[in-house]
């Protein structure tokens, strides 16, 4: 992961656009200025940025399903429960499964699990848009090669 570039998913592990889901990995890394912070002497991984990565994971989904053809912007963040602390060098298992999809609006279910075990969850809403710039879009196109969906 690069915290400090907000990129909270390393790389795609499963893809199934038939049954709209994605699995992604993410490794917490043994060093960050933000796990210093949070907690110092005990740090942890932010619950947050544990909501941001199922983000992500499903925006990447949603990518991947269009074509890149529409942006997802989360919106809402509903049902969020974070089960257990995550520490650094954590390796973190993303999930994203899409619910709803429709009128520019898409609903997806995301869990993180960590040694098999679930740490995070929610359900999350993104209002999906046209492209506002060409060049957000090759930057999206561009990230969605750099996880692995080709």
């Amino acid at each position: 992961m690069e915290l400090e570039a907000f990129r909270l998913v390393d790389r795609v592990e499963t893809l199934s656009l038939p049954e709209r889901r994605i699995v992604m990995r993410g490794e917490v890394p043994l060093r960050s200025s933000i796990l210093d912070a949070h907690f110092p002497g005990h740090p942890i991984m932010p619950g947050v940025l544990l909501i941001e990565a199922m983000a992500q994971a499903s925006g990447y989904l949603l990518l991947a399903l269009d074509g890149c053809a529409r942006m997802p912007f989360l919106a809402e963040v509903r049902e969020a429960k974070l089960r257990a602390f995550v520490p650094p060098g954590g390796i973190l298992s993303v999930e994203a499964d899409l619910e709803h999809d429709g009128s520019g609006y898409a609903v997806t279910r995301g869990r993180i699990a960590r040694e098999g075990k679930r740490v995070a969850e929610a359900e999350l809403r993104f209002r999906t848009v046209p492209f506002p710039s060409p060049e957000l879009r090759a930057r999206m196109v561009a990230a969605v090669r750099d996880v692995g969906i080709a």
